[in-house]
């Protein structure tokens, strides 16, 4: 039997694109309607929000370690978590960890160099983008980034919080990431990491002015290779 996947969730729409990849793609590693057994668990994101807001990651590292003692105790092999930003609280939580992580950043970067990128855009909520978590995984693979501008980074986090967590997609919000894409790979990005895991819902490789590294499928992916190789 493959691996037992366990999912910290945060956002709901992130949470189930993840979950809905792991459920979909799984034949491709073990054969037709199948794939691991996953487990899921979440507290409320208001709860995320309340320790976000005052800058508590501390907090925010407690709510996952408890989602994650959850999945343990229900059986899971390893945890993923389909959401970028509260990567950060992770420092705060590592060592109590009752299973190994796969690290969503990490998964991005090795993606990244597979496909011979060299620059890559940063977009995602103004929490992560201000954050070290893609910019330290980047810079230890010998990558580049670029980080949006203060007032892109400002419009991107309105439409991630008050649209797209809440499953609103609008032509207008597309339009925007695509200007900010534009200016992106104008000052030399090859790639664009799709850093926060609801904003695949509007932007793609068919839509963006450079080709996607899709955080919330290429960790499902990597979940789905790993469950399938490292088998009990």
């Amino acid at each position: 039997m493959p691996q037992h996947i366990g999912i910290v969730a945060c956002s709901a729409e992130g949470a189930a694109l993840c979950y809905r990849t792991i459920c979909l793609e799984g034949a491709q590693f073990l054969g037709s309607h199948d794939h691991p057994e996953v487990t899921m668990h979440t507290h409320s994101l208001a709860a995320y929000m309340r320790c976000i807001d005052r800058a508590d990651w501390q907090g925010v590292g407690e709510l996952m370690l408890s989602s994650a003692n959850k999945l343990a105790k229900a059986g899971a092999s390893f945890l993923i978590c389909p959401d970028n930003t509260i990567h950060q609280a992770l420092p705060w939580i590592e060592r109590r960890l009752p299973r190994p992580w796969l690290h969503i950043a990490d998964v991005v970067a090795t993606e990244a160099l597979a496909r011979g990128y060299h620059r890559l855009g940063v977009t995602g909520t103004r929490y992560l983008v201000d954050s070290e978590v893609y910019p330290d995984k980047l810079s230890a693979r010998g990558l580049s980034y670029l980080r949006p501008a203060a007032g892109e980074r400002a419009e991107i986090n309105r439409i991630i919080f008050d649209e797209l967590v809440c499953g609103v997609s609008t032509d207008a919000a597309v339009e925007y990431f695509q200007r900010v894409i534009t200016r992106m790979k104008a000052e030399g990005c090859d790639a664009v990491i799709l850093g926060c895991t609801e904003i695949p819902l509007i932007i793609n490789d068919g839509n963006s002015p450079l080709p996607t590294l899709d955080s919330t499928r290429l960790l499902a992916r990597a979940s789905l290779a790993r469950a399938a190789r490292d088998r009990p």
